[in-house]
């Protein structure tokens, strides 16, 4: 689970993103969680505070496969991730809650949560983009798109002949 507003306000090209378009910083963030999320192969829920949009409900979306949640008028993002992490924690998965807000962080613990920072996501994050890059790299060294591996072995052959005798 991603304290969305937390992390945005904390990484620095989202901060500064967010004072232009908070809309263009969150979007940011939801990109980079579903990149995250696909390489990953984990499962990414982004909370966002709506506590003080009037008559705000609790809001459920799904943006390129990541669970988005805009919490109800007068509940923060600490208090639905609080209640989320208290009725799961007895799942097989562990649920990790990333936020800079120790308050939070102690609570989540407390629950049966488990913990990160939003600078440990960012280096993780960073990390993850460079093992990407990595993998993508070493798939198209080796991934070569030959004419012979697209034909059928007869008609490679028939060409093969023909290229000799032009040779």
């Amino acid at each position: 689970m991603v304290d969305g507003y937390n992390i945005i306000n904390d990484w620095k090209d989202l901060k500064e993103e967010s004072l232009y378009s908070l809309e263009s910083a969150r979007i940011k963030l939801l990109d980079i969680m579903a990149n995250y999320q696909s390489y990953k192969g984990t499962k990414v829920i982004v909370v966002f505070d709506a506590h003080y949009v009037k008559n705000s409900m609790e809001k459920h979306e799904m943006y390129n496969g990541i669970h988005v949640i805009y919490t109800k008028e007068f509940e923060s993002a600490d208090n639905y991730i609080e209640r989320f992490v208290a009725e799961n924690a007895n799942s097989k998965n562990i649920i990790r809650v990333a936020t800079s807000d120790y308050l939070e962080q102690t609570v989540v613990l407390g629950l049966g949560g488990a913990r990160i920072s939003a600078r440990e996501l960012e280096r993780e994050i960073k990390n993850t983009n460079k093992n990407m890059d990595k993998d993508y790299i070493s798939k198209e060294k080796h991934k070569r798109n030959l004419l012979e591996d697209q034909l059928d072995s007869k008609v490679f052959s028939s060409l093969e002949r023909l290229r000799r005798k032009k040779s």
